[in-house]
């Protein structure tokens, strides 16, 4: 990201790049996890909300190029998230638009983590997130009012998320697994889910973005304070503080 000034040179601003379905498109929204990600980096990292609601691994393969492409490491994100399976998960006889075979998933999966790797954004940057559970009650309310047989069952997309997590340990990424997790202490889910069981509620978004950090800080946690804090630019002279190298 370049910033004007005469005499300053373009700082390199590091960016962390989100990218998944809906439940990703959606994070940016008041309380969301996406946007309590970017609120957390502010001055550090760029987040850059890459979700596309509706779509699968299928999709995402293809477009993946269209988002990062080779080129000056300064450009390359810090980290990855990938986020998928919701959608790949529905089942293919009541939702053949979205449904994705597992077996597809799993090479889909491993085909955007090895072309990360290819324009140099390694294993070690990439989040693989697997699906949240399904509130089946609240979704089949939801198709019943769309005029839809009930698509998507909970037990599927816990065969999906089990496949992320195989996928990650392949490939040697970090992984949430949001399956098991918001399963594990709370037989009573559906409070981490919003009203259609699908979609993440206001407490899912907060627990996904506190297991979340852990995953991201360990990789940005070396990455300064872009531009000096306030009281530390020089008064007489701030040039000599802000057309720096832009780290403090």
């Amino acid at each position: 990201m370049a910033l004007c000034g005469d005499g300053g040179s373009s700082l390199p601003w590091p960016r962390v790049l989100l990218f998944g379905d809906s439940i990703t498109q959606f994070s940016f929204q008041q309380g969301g996890w996406g946007a309590s990600l970017a609120d957390k980096l502010v001055r550090r990292c760029d987040v850059l909300n890459r979700g596309f609601s509706g779509y699968n691994t299928r999709w995402a393969k293809i477009i993946l190029p269209r988002l990062i492409r080779k080129g000056n490491n300064l450009d390359n994100p810090v980290v990855v998230t990938i986020f998928f399976g919701a959608n790949d998960s529905a089942l293919k006889d009541e939702n053949p638009k979205q449904h994705i075979p597992l077996e597809e998933y799993v090479a889909n999966l491993k085909s955007m983590v090895q072309y990360l790797k290819s324009v140099d954004v390694p294993e070690h940057r990439v989040i693989l997130i697997t699906p949240p559970p399904l509130c089946e009650t609240a979704w089949e309310k939801e198709c019943i009012m769309q005029g839809w047989k009930i698509n998507r069952l909970n037990s599927v997309v816990g065969e999906y998320a089990s496949m992320c997590l195989q996928v990650a340990q392949d490939c040697g990424t970090d992984v949430l697994d949001l399956w098991t997790m918001m399963q594990k202490d709370n037989e009573d889910f559906s409070s981490y889910l919003s009203p259609d069981g699908l979609h993440l509620s206001p407490k899912g978004n907060e627990f996904l973005f506190l297991h979340l950090w852990p995953l991201i800080e360990k990789k940005v946690s070396s990455l300064p304070l872009l531009l000096p804090y306030w009281k530390d630019v020089a008064e007489a002279q701030p040039e000599l503080s802000l057309l720096g190298d832009g780290d403090h």
